[in-house]
This record gives C-alpha cells, sequence and structure tokens, in this order.
C-alpha cells in the first residue's frame, strides 16, 4: 500500500531556515563559523520561529528586539466572527521552508519573491514550516486581515525530536496547560488567529489524555484571548498514540476534531471519503478541511493544474477544502511567467469553488492595487524610489480580476502590471488591446457589500493614458426594492454615450495623472459591483473600426463626505530615536543605525494608524534652524520605506562627510488612502557629526 504523504515526508525536499550567512575568503579552506543570531541585539527587523520548549516556556520571544516589529497592524475585519456554515478553503502557505523573502519585515528588495493576491477565495490561511512554533511574518496578517481571511500559526513535532519534545510538553497536564496558554500569548501578541496542530511523531499512549488538555486548552485559551480564532487538528498522530494517517474523520481522529475547531484531512483520501467523513461530522462537516497537495503527490485527482478535480468532487460533498502548497506554481517556475500562471492557477479554484470574500463591507474603499511588490514607489504620481522592493504588508485591497486566456489581439488584456507607471505605491491595473467603434470593453474590479447611508459619499479614481483611451467607472447598486441600478462616472463630455446612467464628475492633472472625482447620495441602496469601463472617441470613421487602447487604472476611492478625522500635528507626537549606532567609512562617510519609535502624546481611538512613509533629510549645515521639513521628497535618497508598526528601524544609512544632522520624517497614513503632508508631520533630528572620530555609540536622543 501507498505510504500516506504527511507533511514531513512532502515537505523533505525543502530548504530549512538559515538566520546567518556563511562565509569564506579565497585564503581560507573551511567555513567560517557562522555569527550566532541574538535576537536581543538591534539590528534589521526579521521575523523568526521559536524552536525549543524553553525558548516558548521563558516568554523570551516578547523580550527580543524584533518583537514589536512583528506585530500585525491591520485588524481583522469587524464583521467576521465565527467562519460562516458553508464549505470552506484553507490555504497552508509552504514555501521553500518558510521564512524567506516574507521575514523581513520592513520589506526586501526582491520584487520577484512569492506572493498571494487571490484572497477573494479564500477563508483561512496557515503559514507552515518546521520548526517547533512557527510564527506567521506580520506581512501575511496584514494582508490577509485587509481582505477577510483569517491566519494561522504551526505547532509542529516530528521525528524523533517531535516524541521528546512530546515526552516533556506532556509530561503533565499542568505543563500541557501551561504551553498551550503560551500559544495563546503568542497569537494575541502578535495578533493572528489561531494554530495549525501538527504531531507527526508517535505519541506514548498514557500521554494521549494530555495530549487531549493541550489542545482543549489551547482552543479554550484561544477563544477567550482572541474571539473568533481557530484551533484546527492536523490528522496524523491517533488516539492510541500511534503515526497512522487516516484520510478521513473516524473513531482514530473524532476525539481531538471534537475539542477543537476542526481538522485538516491527510492528502491521499480516496472519492467516497469526503461523505463518508461529512456523516461523521454531522452539523459540523464544513469543520472538516480535506487535504489537497498542489505538487500532486498522491493527491487525489494529482493536484497541480488538476487541482480543481478535488475541489470539485468536496464542494459536492459539502465539506471544506485544505490547498497546501500553493507555492508550487511559483517553486516550479510554471510558463510562461510567474504572474500568468499563478492567476491562470487561481483561476481553476475560483471556477470549483467560487468567490467567498465580499469586501469591503464599509467605508472607506481605497485600493491602489498594490500586490505587496514592485519596481518602484510612488506617491500621488510623483516617483518616490524606483528601486525593485518586496513588502508583502504593502498590499492593498486587491481586485477580482477575471482570468482571460484569449488570443491577445482579440481581447483586452487586463493585468497588475508593476513595470508601468503608479500613483500610489507600485502597483496599477494595466488595460491594453483594441477596441472596436462605438464598443466598450467591462472589466469586474470589486464586488463590496456596501450598504448606504443618507450621507454623501465620495468617489475618485486616478487614470494615465493615451488621449483615444478612455476609461470610467461602472458603479452597480441594489435598491430599497431589490431592483438593480447602474451608474457611469466618466469624463462630462461623453455624457451623451452613457444617458441616464452618467454620473458627472470633475477632473483635476496630478503628475501625469488625471484624477476623477464626484459626489452622490445613494441613500438605502447597496453597492453591489464596480467595474472599469474601457471605451474610445466617437470619431472612428466606418473603415477604421478598430483601435488600439492603452490605459492604466491608478486608484479607487470611496469615502464618506462627512470624515472629520484629521492627521494629528507634528507637536501632538512624540518621537524618539534609539539604538544610534554610527560608524565610521571611507573617505570621511559614516553609517548609521538606529530604532525610530512615535506615538501620541494623547491617543484617541479614532486616531489609530497602520502604516507610515519614514524619510530621511540630511542636513549640512551644523547650524539647524527651525523651518519647515521637506515640502516634498526632493530625490529617492530621502525615501527609507514603510512601517506598518510605531517603529522603524534604520540599518547603515550612508551619510557623506559633508552631513552634520539626519532629521528623520514620520508621514501618517490613514486607511482612505491619504496622507499626513510632509510640512506637517512629525519628525526627529539625530546628530551624525558628534560621533565621527569614535567606532560607534548607542543611546537615545
Amino acid at each position: 500500500s501507498q505510504k500516506p504523504f504527511s507533511f514531513s515526508v512532502i515537505s523533505s525536499k525543502l530548504l530549512s531556515l538559515s538566520l546567518v550567512v556563511m562565509s569564506i575568503s579565497k585564503d581560507e579552506t573551511m567555513l567560517a563559523p557562522p555569527p550566532s543570531f541574538d535576537p536581543t541585539k538591534p539590528s534589521r527587523p526579521i521575523s523568526f520561529p521559536i524552536k525549543t520548549l524553553q525558548d516558548l516556556a521563558s516568554r523570551s520571544y516578547f523580550d527580543s528586539f524584533h518583537f514589536p516589529f512583528n506585530r500585525s497592524s491591520v485588524p481583522l475585519r469587524q464583521n467576521i466572527g465565527s467562519l460562516p456554515d458553508r464549505s470552506r478553503l484553507l490555504v497552508c502557505h509552504d514555501m521553500k521552508g518558510g521564512y524567506v523573502d516574507d521575514k523581513w519585515v520592513q520589506g526586501c528588495g526582491n520584487n520577484k519573491g512569492f506572493a498571494i493576491w487571490n484572497w477573494y477565495l479564500m477563508d483561512v490561511f496557515v503559514y507552515f514550516a518546521h520548526s517547533l512554533v512557527t510564527l506567521p511574518p506580520p506581512c501575511w496578517t496584514n494582508t490577509a486581515h485587509r481582505h477577510g481571511v483569517k491566519v494561522l500559526g504551526t505547532f509542529i513535532t516530528e521525528w524523533d525530536e517531535g516524541k521528546a519534545t512530546c515526552k516533556e510538553l506532556l509530561a503533565t497536564k499542568e505543563s500541557a496547560q501551561m504551553y498551550a496558554e503560551r500559544l495563546a500569548e503568542l497569537a494575541a501578541g502578535l495578533g493572528f488567529d489561531g494554530w495549525l496542530i501538527n504531531i507527526e511523531n508517535v505519541i506514548d499512549q498514557v500521554q494521549i489524555p494530555n495530549l487531549k488538555t493541550f489542545v482543549s486548552h489551547l482552543t479554550k485559551a484561544m477563544h477567550s484571548s482572541v474571539p473568533g480564532s481557530l484551533v484546527i487538528w492536523y490528522d496524523s498522530v491517533t488516539v492510541k498514540g500511534s503515526l497512522a494517517w487516516q484520510d478521513q474523520l473516524n473513531e482514530m481522529n473524532k476525539p481531538f476534531f471534537d475539542i477543537c475547531d476542526g481538522i485538516f484531512m491527510n492528502y491521499t483520501w480516496k472519492e467516497n471519503y469526503p461523505k463518508e467523513s461529512a456523516k461523521i461530522a454531522g452539523d459540523r462537516k464544513h469543520d472538516v478541511y480535506m487535504g489537497i497537495d498542489v505538487f500532486g503527490r498522491g493527491t487525489f485527482g494529482g493536484g497541480q493544474w488538476k487541482a480543481n478535480v478535488a475541489l470539485d468532487l468536496l464542494k459536492s460533498s459539502d465539506v471544506s477544502a485544505a490547498l497546501f502548497a500553493p507555492g508550487w506554481v511559483y517553486e516550479t517556475d510554471q510558463p510562461p511567467d510567474y504572474h500568468t500562471a499563478q492567476n491562470k492557477w487561481w483561476s481553476l479554484v475560483e471556477k470549483s469553488w467560487g468567490i467567498v470574500q465580499t469586501y469591503p463591507q464599509s467605508l472607506p474603499l481605497y485600493s491602489d492595487f498594490n500586490q505587496g511588490l514592485g519596481s518602484h514607489v510612488s506617491l500621488q504620481g510623483q516617483k518616490l524610489s524606483d528601486a525593485p522592493w518586496y513588502n508583502i504588508s504593502c498590499q492593498s485591497l486587491q481586485p477580482l480580476l477575471e482570468f482571460n486566456e484569449g488570443n491577445k489581439s482579440e481581447t483586452m488584456q487586463v493585468t497588475v502590471d508593476g513595470r508601468e507607471a503608479s500613483y500610489n505605491g507600485g502597483g496599477n491595473i494595466s488595460f491594453k488591446g483594441t477596441l472596436k467603434r462605438n464598443a466598450h470593453h467591462t472589466t469586474r474590479l470589486f464586488k463590496p457589500n456596501l450598504q448606504l447611508s443618507g450621507s454623501h459619499i465620495s468617489v475618485s479614481y486616478s487614470v494615465k493614458s493615451d488621449e483615444r483611451s478612455m476609461l470610467g467607472l461602472l458603479l452597480r447598486f441594489s435598491t430599497p426594492s431589490q431592483e438593480t441600478k447602474s451608474l457611469v462616472m466618466a469624463p462630462n463630455e461623453y455624457m451623451h454615450r452613457f444617458g441616464d446612467m452618467f454620473l458627472p464628475c470633475l477632473r483635476r492633472t496630478t503628475s501625469d495623472w488625471t484624477v476623477h472625482e464626484a459626489n452622490l447620495l445613494m441613500d438605502g441602496h447597496t453597492l453591489t459591483e464596480i467595474s472599469a469601463l474601457c471605451y474610445g472617441p466617437d470619431d472612428l470613421a466606418e473603415e477604421t473600426n478598430t483601435q488600439g487602447y492603452s490605459a492604466l487604472l491608478g486608484h479607487i476611492s470611496i469615502k464618506s463626505q462627512q470624515k472629520t478625522k484629521l492627521f494629528p500635528p507634528a507637536s501632538a507626537w512624540v518621537v524618539e530615536a534609539h539604538n544610534i549606532e554610527i560608524v565610521p567609512g571611507d573617505s570621511g562617510s559614516r553609517t548609521v543605525s538606529c530604532k525610530l519609535q512615535w506615538r501620541l502624546k494623547h491617543p484617541e481611538e479614532d486616531s489609530v494608524f497602520t502604516r507610515y512613509n519614514v524619510y530621511a533629510e540630511k542636513l549640512n549645515s551644523s547650524d539647524y534652524k527651525s523651518r519647515k521639513v521637506m515640502e516634498e521628497p526632493r530625490s529617492e535618497e530621502n525615501f527609507l520605506g514603510t512601517a506598518h508598526v510605531d517603529a522603524y528601524y534604520v540599518s547603515d544609512m550612508v551619510v557623506g562627510p559633508d552631513v552634520k544632522k539626519v532629521r528623520f520624517v514620520i508621514q501618517t497614513w490613514d486607511e482612505d488612502g491619504s496622507w499626513q503632508e510632509l510640512d506637517t508631520s512629525p519628525s526627529v533630528l539625530v546628530e551624525a557629526e558628534r560621533l565621527s572620530s569614535k567606532l560607534c555609540c548607542c543611546g537615545l536622543i
């Protein structure tokens, strides 16, 4: 009989995480010993797992320099409590052993890193790796929460080392409860939503009662500390203590299922197992997540480009599905390129499973279509940086673009293209193709469920295009009488094209972008769909019945006009520089490293921000006079990066010999897409000259 494919077996090829770099010089014949990673020392913020029970028990993670940077800042959408009572989709991330580009909390320079942007197709996201306690990097939690998706970490024991770990973990009922509480503390402290528990080693049968205590106590502790949280058991060890994957819900694993929120079934199930499991689960059948290995190793239907075969069966069986390692597309370099292959693969999931997330459900709605990676960073059409970057936390609300594999010469190609210009961030939606005379093309962007009140709302979007490529918005509403009403937002000179559907708008130009703005009152209506509308001019002759089309959509914003929240002035903030280190370099230059922290002097409930741009202004004059901060970034070296907590670590910033002081500026972002003006943003001044003759200094300004 075929051996079941467990997490341990199917992931044996994965790379292990290395937090240090080993180096060798030309003259050396042996590898130099790697410097040890000390999480208490200031360094570039990183996400890392907890590898021992001792570290888990001691709470040492909370004392690490990196802990404050690893807290997620985006709360789960407020109306997300218990999961809906329907078939659900769980996605288990598994990418080269975990903690690759995503481990760099403030981002890195690999804009070809792995990302997911199809959040509207899933309910739960699990971050998986092979360390004892796998803590999700905050970038995944931030962007998943933004889309209404819950995020779980992983607790795993495996092989002989895992058996020894379980012996200690389950030594007594009290120890089992203590370790469960430590896991709950981590989830609550870092802001994610629960745990996948994967015990892939033999357990002494006398310790099975304590294993049940561990699972049940963790479930209760999670529910108490994080409402709506989940603990999911993986189908591995049985109630007899043997490591025997069942591939279905039965008497060997149901006792664990009964004391937590769900079970993730192994992948080698047979065609009748989903329905049999549903019968045993009864009214909890949607808490049964049947595993599908996307790599296809022993999985029903073969995975890979046939993963939809298993999804179709699970949907018809009315149980839930768990997709393991959708990064297969990325890791195996599926043609023709990663973005196209990724969109094509997830289109199979949508066809089988359907859309499960409707967002947003409350104002404001804002998206600049940023996928969390790009080749530049822009702000209101002005380029801040043209360096490649990767930071999934920066991913904005993702559009529900439909994949079209038709003939490129006959269809409009609609993609997010990070190589093209951006209005904000590093994303856009690119429309390229041809249009026939008097024809138009619509593209689905969002399917919200926005119930509108008696207040006016403001709608805006930005476009960059040639003169003959027009781009509008098509808004669809459900009326109080459940009828459908559509409005087209477009430049005024095209009013005659749309008749009663036309919504007039104003235009203003920012850099090379045109921003269209309109106000409307739709009391009692529900906004149910937002589409892009591509069209051309009216002057095409009959013999010239097609024309090329090219346009970029930079952002969409819908917000209440009643917004009264203002950015706190600079005087309302306290900004500090800690752990300052200045190291001499060549020709009088120096490198500056420090931890910037900021807080409101009198925080208010409505003054919670989840994103900041950080700038450095290098000052040559030692006689610094009080004046306005940069009115605008004058060069790309001013822009350092983006923070998603109230701290940012400046790492090895080079300053020239003439620089006497550095002023760090913190620019606040609001969820409606607006940014605080730079000349009213808080800042802190750090002297860069006072220690130029010494090796370094660590301290507080």
